[in-house]
């Protein structure tokens, strides 16, 4: 399978929206990103020296034209919006404000100029009857799922994606040619080391983190607990719960696969995946964002990925079964099953209730134990 390789300019991008942001250590962030400190802030004081334009190829559009007349500016209008068709007034404005246009067009004018050069699509919108809500940090919680699957000449292609709840970061988007378990903790273990782990991770009920509401845990989940993350699933039949990650599809279908009819190749996917993922990430404003992109909210974690899982430990006090075949446990001379995900795993059990006890795999509670029944 393609893995997804970031290209030297990505990463170098990255590295100077995360090392801008307060009480960042640039010698950990270097470690991160696999440079020398040298290096890294080479990196920094080109930027300070020349603007983003230090770290990439001199664009031939200039991005400052104090006199520019009219007819310029209607054409770096049009010439922004062929670039990104999906992009409307409002995001074209910040977009040319942020980059340095003097005295951008507002939205209105923007898009009057996009009706005037035919090139403003009808728009649909939807209206939205659930309630928003939003993690207070970045890496509290990341949202994971598979977008539908679509062909390619070699295949199927899933796109599995992973958002920051709080930034709307993308930190996964992978051009995967299943949806197994294997494939999806090679990905996530490519994303940790860069991003360091989440708090928690939320996802839905299906394959291949859990088999139905009923049966939520896996080998794949099983592994996140052991990393120490808090395994999520939403409300079955309630995509809502996704919704950030709900909306992410949408954009990445309007904006990257509705512009091409066929792909050869899982790696010819992967590659237009990375060139978009750049663009969302550092340069396409958001609206639930205040029209700032992902990465002026987003710091990677300072939980770094381990070498190697940690030990499960419990308390003293803790009664500690392992976890035999069929994932049944004997506990007071009965038979009681938690899960297949942690077949050969000890699991501990503390007492709830009268005769309930709570059932742990680390530090997550994977079930419950009912004696009086």
């Amino acid at each position: 399978m393609p893995w997804r390789e970031s290209t030297p300019m990505s990463e170098r991008n990255e590295f100077v929206a995360f090392a801008s942001r307060e009480n960042t250590s640039v010698s950990a962030l270097c470690r991160r990103f696999g440079v020398s400190r040298k290096t890294g802030y080479k990196w920094l004081r080109r930027v300070q020296e020349q603007g983003w334009q230090g770290l990439v190829d001199r664009s031939r559009r200039p991005h400052r034209s104090p006199a520019r007349t009219a007819s310029e500016v209607e054409a770096l209008v049009c010439e922004l919006r062929s670039e990104h068709p999906a992009w409307g007034g409002r995001k074209l404005h910040h977009v040319l404000r942020r980059e340095g246009t003097a005295q951008p067009p507002a939205p209105s004018t923007i898009t009057d100029i996009l009706r005037r050069h035919n090139l403003l699509s009808p728009e649909r919108r939807t209206q939205r009857d659930w309630q928003r809500f939003e993690e207070p940090r970045p890496n509290a919680l990341w949202q994971m799922d598979f977008k539908g699957y679509f062909p390619t000449s070699q295949g199927r292609c899933h796109a599995l994606t992973a958002l920051d709840d709080h930034s709307r970061f993308n930190v996964c988007l992978a051009a995967c040619p299943d949806q197994r378990a294997e494939t999806v903790q090679a990905q996530l273990t490519h994303a940790c080391q860069r991003y360091g782990l989440p708090e928690r991770l939320l996802m839905d009920n299906g394959s291949p983190w859990g088999s139905d509401a009923a049966h939520p845990h896996t080998r794949l989940t099983a592994w996140l607990i052991r990393l120490g993350v808090t395994v999520v699933h939403g409300r079955p039949y309630h995509p809502q719960t996704q919704g950030k990650e709900e909306r992410f599809h949408r954009t990445l279908g309007v904006e990257v696969l509705a512009r091409q009819t066929s792909w050869q190749s899982l790696a010819e996917v992967q590659h237009a995946f990375d060139r978009w993922r750049d663009v969302y990430n550092l340069r396409r404003p958001h609206e639930a964002l205040g029209q700032v992109p992902p990465a002026s909210r987003y710091a990677p974690s300072q939980r770094t990925f381990p070498t190697s899982l940690p030990p499960i430990e419990y308390a003293p006090d803790d009664c500690v079964r392992k976890v035999q075949q069929k994932g049944l446990i004997h506990f007071r001379g009965r038979e009681f099953l938690v899960s297949r995900a942690f077949i050969g795993e000890p699991v501990a059990l503390r007492a709830a209730d009268d005769g309930v006890w709570d059932v742990y795999y680390c530090h997550q509670k994977v079930g419950q134990v009912d004696l009086t029944c």
